[in-house]
C-alpha cells in the first residue's frame, strides 16, 4: 500500500508538540531545578532573561587539567567559564578572573571536559539528569518510542543542568513500529502495511516524519536485536537497497544515519549504503573496516551493553554476551589499528543509565591506549556529533562542561566511572 498519498507532516504542529513535551519534562523536575537553571519567566523580557541564564559563571581552580586533543596536562590549572562558555584555561594565575564568579576547588583532582555518550536512550527527565550526573554532558540519542529525546534536547537548551546537550534521533526506522505508529498522526497510515515498514515509500515516510518533528539524525537497523532472546542478532532485516533509501532520504535534508548492526554482511551493507556510524557491529570484518576507514564511517561498539548481556539472568542472553564481548573487543582493536574513528556509547535504556566512563574502561580493555580510549568519549565522539568546536575539550570558546575525578585517568581510566563533581554549562552540580 502506498503511503505517499498521506499529506506531508506538519512542522508547525510538531514544533508545538515538541515545546509542550519539553515543558512537561521540565515540570516534572521543578522541585530539583537549581536556582541558576530556573525556567525563564513569560513576557517581553523572557528571551533576554533566557540568554542571561543560559550558562553559569564559574572558576574551576587547582587540579590537573587534561586536554584530550593534545594529551597535554597542566598542573595547578584553572578554567574560567563565563555564561556557560570557557573563557580561559591554563595555569592558575595566568589570566584575570572577574569579580563575582563562583569558585570550584579542584585541588588534588583531575579536570577533564564533560564526556560524550554517543549512543543512549533517554526517555525521561530522571534519566537525562542521571546521565549528566554520571559524566555525560553531551550525548546522541539512539532513538525513543515517542519522540521523548526531542523534548529532552529542548529541556537541555533552556535548563542545561537538567540534561545533556542532546543530538536527537526521534523514532527508530524499523520494519515493525509497534505502538510507535501512535507517536505522530502522520505515522498511523503505516499500521495498514501488512509487511511493515519495508517499501521505499514507507521507509521515506518514517524518515520524513522524524525530520519534520525536528530529529537531528536518523536511526535504523540492519539486524535483529541482541537483547531479546527470541531474536537472532545475525538475521538481516533490511537490504542494501532499503538502507540506501533511508540514507538518501536523510541526506536530502542534510542528516546522517546511525545503524544498529551485528553480522558482517549487515555491517557491510550499512557502510556501503552510506551510514554515518555503525552501532554495535560485533562481527564487522576486514573488508568492512577497510570501507569504514576509506569513507570515514564511525564505529560505536557499545561494549557496555554487550558486557551487560553477559550478566543477564536469562541464559540465552548471558551466553550471547559472553560469546559476543571478546569478538567485539577484537573488532574494536582492529578498527583502531586501521584508523577507523571510534566513539563511545553505552546504549543505556529502560531506566538504567550506565556511566559513560564504563565504556572508556572497556575501550581500554580492548587494547586502546588510555588517552585514545578517553578520546572516544571526548574529541572523537564530538566529531561524530558535529560538536568538534563545542565539546570534548576545555579550551576558549568550548562549552563549559567538565568533570572532576579522583585520580589520574591516564594511569587508571576507571576513575571516569565515578566523577566526584560535574559541571554543566558553567553550573557546578
Amino acid at each position: 500500500m502506498c503511503v505517499e498519498a498521506t499529506p506531508p507532516p506538519s512542522g508547525r504542529l510538531t514544533r508545538r508538540g515538541v515545546l509542550a513535551g519539553a515543558a512537561a519534562l521540565a515540570g516534572t523536575m521543578a522541585a530539583v531545578t537549581p536556582a541558576s537553571a530556573t525556567v525563564p519567566p513569560t513576557g517581553s523580557g523572557a528571551a533576554a532573561h533566557d540568554a542571561r541564564r543560559a550558562g553559569g559563571r564559574l572558576l574551576i581552580r587547582g587540579g590537573s587539567l587534561l586536554d584530550p586533543a593534545t594529551g597535554a596536562v597542566v598542573e595547578d590549572a584553572a578554567v574560567l567559564i563565563l555564561d556557560g562558555t570557557v573563557h580561559a584555561a591554563g595555569p592558575h594565575g595566568s589570566f584575570t578572573v572577574p569579580r563575582g564568579v563562583e569558585v570550584l576547588d579542584a585541588h588534588g583532582r583531575w579536570i577533564l571536559p564533560g564526556l560524550i555518550d554517543a549512543h543512549i536512550h533517554l526517555s525521561t527527565a530522571a534519566e537525562a539528569r542521571d546521565a549528566v550526573h554520571k559524566g555525560a554532558t553531551s550525548a546522541r540519542s539512539g532513538s525513543t518510542a515517542f519522540y521523548q529525546d526531542i523534548a529532552v534536547r529542548e529541556l537541555a537548551r533552556h535548563s542545561p543542568a537538567l540534561a545533556p546537550r542532546l543530538t536527537a534521533a526521534g523514532v527508530f526506522v524499523t520494519p515493525d513500529l509497534g505502538d510507535t505508529v501512535l507517536a505522530d498522526p502522520d505515522l498511523t497510515p503505516l499500521a495498514r502495511l501488512k509487511e511493515g515498514v519495508r517499501s521505499a515509500e514507507a521507509l521515506r515516510r518514517v524518515v520524513e516524519v522524524n525530520l519534520a518533528r525536528g530529529a537531528d539524525v536518523v536511526k535504523t537497523r540492519v539486524n535483529e536485536r541482541a537483547g531479546l532472546p527470541e531474536q537472532d542478532p545475525l538475521a538481516q532485516v533490511y537490504s542494501h537497497e532499503q538502507l540506501s533509501e533511508i540514507v538518501a532520504a536523510a541526506r536530502k535534508r542534510g542528516k546522517g544515519v546511525l545503524c544498529h548492526s551485528y553480522s558482517e554482511q549487515g555491517c557491510h551493507d550499512a557502510v556501503t549504503a552510506g551510514v554515518r556510524s555503525l552501532e554495535h557491529g560485533a562481527f564487522v570484518g576486514e573488508r568492512t573496516l577497510g570501507e569504514m576507514r576509506r569513507r570515514g564511517t564511525f564505529f560505536t561498539p557499545t561494549l557496555t551493553a554487550i558486557a551487560g548481556l553477559a550478566e543477564s539472568p536469562d541464559p540465552v542472553l548471558a551466553e550471547r554476551g559472553r560469546t559476543y564481548l571478546p569478538v567485539l573487543k577484537r573488532a574494536v582493536l582492529a578498527a583502531y589499528e586501521r584508523g577507523v574513528p571510534l566513539a563511545a556509547g553505552t546504549d543505556s535504556s529502560g531506566g538504567t543509565v550506565r556511566p559513560i566512563g564504563r565504556e572508556v574502561e572497556l575501550m581500554r580493555a580492548a587494547g586502546l591506549p588510555a588517552l585514545d580510549a578517553i578520546r572516544t568519549a571526548t574529541t572523537g565522539a564530538a566529531r561524530l556529533l558535529g560538536l568538534e568546536r563545542t565539546a570534548g575539550r576545555l579550551a576558549r570558546g568550548f562549552a563549559g562542561d567538565a568533570i572532576l575525578v579522583d585520580g589520574d585517568p591516564l594511569a587508571d581510566v576507571t576513575v571516569l566511572k565515578r566523577p566526584v563533581r560535574v559541571v554543566r554549562a558553567g553550573f557546578a552540580l
